[in-house]
């Protein structure tokens, strides 16, 4: 089946992130149909929705690394994926992408080295991501959270003025979850943009704006507080299921 998005509305003048008519084909099938959005700067917004939704596809598209159909998707003002993006755009994968076998400072200096970043930035992201007691231990011994930051901290190195999260919570617990979520707060107040997905609707709440995906299919574009309004809830989960179940009549 073909889905189609078609959730047209003008892209807002500051946003980092535009996607226009964007189509995906994904085993000679059309999965993404016409897909227009945006993403504003200086801000976190959530990409949120069910698993199967959409957004480790919408994802790739955005970091340059998915196959596209047609359509347009400019990031940072450049063709998605393209080579002077590559310092401006942190991606953290659903699995921490860092060495087990190696120390939190040893995986932080190799990637420098990939990333041609200043191994002076090291120190500055283990106080960002709050590593700095646990920097000499094996990433092998850290909970789950701790190899999250780690993974994070790699995005960090190069300063980028966009960070894209995949799933970065997932399995994670609500104290580890409510921290990592205290990081990227602190990384907006600075003036980074944030686009986090997540199936948790609970973790609506913590962002500044909303895309809420369901079967590949925008439902809406919105801020947490216009969200509950337009649906009349107050729990963010039961407002995206009346969004959904609308969509369904």
């Amino acid at each position: 089946m073909i889905v189609a998005l078609r959730e047209q509305y003008e892209p807002e003048p500051e946003a980092d992130v535009v996607v226009e008519s964007l189509s995906i084909r994904r085993g000679g099938r059309l999965i993404v149909d016409g897909l227009t959005l945006t993403v504003p700067a200086g801000a976190i917004t959530g990409l949120l929705g069910p698993s199967g939704s959409g957004k480790t596809t919408l994802i790739r598209a955005i970091v340059g690394v998915q196959i596209v159909e047609s359509g347009e998707v400019t990031v940072l003002g450049e063709p998605a994926g393209s080579q002077p993006l590559r310092s401006r755009v942190g991606y953290v994968t659903q699995a921490p992408s860092v060495y087990a076998d190696l120390t939190v400072r040893e995986n932080l200096h190799y990637f420098a080295r990939v990333l041609d970043a200043e191994s002076s930035r090291v120190d500055e992201v283990l106080a960002t991501v709050d590593l700095e007691h646990v920097a000499d231990q094996l990433t092998s011994s850290l909970s789950g959270g701790q190899r999250a930051r780690v993974s994070l901290a790699t995005a960090l190195l190069n300063d980028p003025d966009l960070l894209v999260l995949d799933e970065p919570t997932v399995g994670l617990d609500p104290v580890l979850r409510r921290d990592l979520w205290e990081t990227f707060a602190g990384l907006a107040a600075r003036g980074k943009t944030l686009l986090v997905s997540s199936h948790v609707m609970d973790e609506a709440a913590r962002c500044d704006n909303l895309l809420l995906l369901r079967d590949c299919r925008l439902l809406a574009a919105l801020t947490p507080d216009a969200l509950r309004a337009k649906t009349g809830e107050g729990d963010l989960e039961t407002a995206f299921l009346h969004l959904a179940e609308e969509a369904d009549s």
